[in-house]
């Protein structure tokens, strides 16, 4: 029997893989497209009869059939998404194709396979955005997306349901908040401001860096994935989030400190159109019916992170530079 991890070689993804490899006794099916945000670096010493990487679409249903044939899929994990939001404001196209039908064609494929057990892995972004002093999103809270990556994610979640409640399909759906750690494209904001921060550049914060996010440690996040997939009730959502509420110049500051350099290479700079201004979450469902918390504080967190991207150097100057694309083949192949 397999478990089917998708958008295994993107950040949250290769944590899983790098956190259950030795906690399951399952085959572990680790497929990617390798789009940009894809690195199979994330995963490449890991490769072994107990995980195979298969190079494969989502949004190719030539790809899942034949994914599902060669192996016996028992569980899915789906992690598999475009997740940038200044990216869906470019252009949703890519959003709307892999969130969406991508999510639509591997719910079609797993439930011909009759999977036991399918974990969607969403996000906080769905329901929108919340006041300073608004009490924070639980699993019942409407659904509100104000990104085209958020909608796209929305639009994936309610797709999920609609197999449960028509099929009786095996899936569950996870809201996440924040992430941080270990193999983030340096694209999102912790990870932006390390790098930033180590190579004497300015750094960049949106508007008046007042915005509000609960962050969570990757391996929590991951640890919560697991217990949903392994103790999970069919139809549930469960919000899984870090109970560290912080805004984006506090974040920033952090960082400035831990490099010891001037807050003078702070940047503010003009805000993305349509901000969510708090994400907040509440997870007293998780906690209560499966027995899961964060376990890693904020600060513990961010120390691990830059030290492991400190240590890493060489796969942040792959990744920013585009080599990690070709970097896996001249190595390995």
């Amino acid at each position: 029997m397999s478990i089917l991890v998708t958008g295994a070689a993107g950040f949250i993804g290769a944590n899983f893989i790098h956190q259950i490899i030795n906690q399951v006794d399952e085959q572990i099916i680790a497929l990617d497209a390798l789009t940009y945000a894809g690195n199979r670096e994330n995963i490449i010493g890991l490769e072994s009869r107990k995980m195979i990487f298969e190079h494969k679409n989502i949004c190719n249903k030539s790809d899942l059939e034949f994914v599902f044939s060669k192996y016996k899929i028992s569980k899915v994990v789906h992690f598999a998404a475009e997740s940038h939001v200044d990216r869906s404001i470019m252009s949703s196209d890519p959003f709307v194709q892999t969130n969406v039908v991508g999510t639509q064609l591997l719910l079609d494929v797993s439930k011909h396979a009759s999977i036991e057990r399918f974990v969607h892995v969403s996000t906080d972004e769905v329901y929108g955005s919340l006041g300073l002093n608004d009490p924070a999103f639980t699993e019942s809270h409407q659904i509100q997306p104000n990104s085209p990556y958020s909608a796209s994610k929305a639009s994936s979640d309610l797709l999920v349901r609609s197999y449960y409640e028509t099929f009786g399909f095996p899936a569950m759906i996870t809201r996440c908040s924040n992430n941080y750690g270990p193999y983030q494209f340096p694209e999102k904001l912790i990870p932006l401001m390390i790098h930033h921060a180590n190579s004497g550049k300015s750094l960049p914060v949106y508007g008046n860096g007042k915005n509000v996010r609960d962050w969570i440690y990757v391996t929590d996040h991951c640890d919560a994935v697991l217990s949903v997939l392994n103790h999970g009730t069919a139809g549930e959502v469960y919000n899984i989030g870090g109970e560290s509420e912080l805004n984006n110049l506090t974040i920033v500051k952090k960082i400035i400190e831990a490099f010891g350099i001037s807050e003078s290479r702070i940047e503010f700079v003009k805000d993305r159109p349509g901000h969510d201004f708090r994400y907040a979450m509440n997870i007293n469902k998780i906690k209560t019916e499966l027995n899961w918390q964060p376990k890693i504080s904020f600060e513990a967190g961010l120390e691990k992170t830059i030290k492991w991207y400190k240590s890493n150097q060489s796969w942040l100057d792959r990744v920013v530079s585009g080599e990690y694309k070709t970097y896996i083949k001249e190595q390995y192949q």
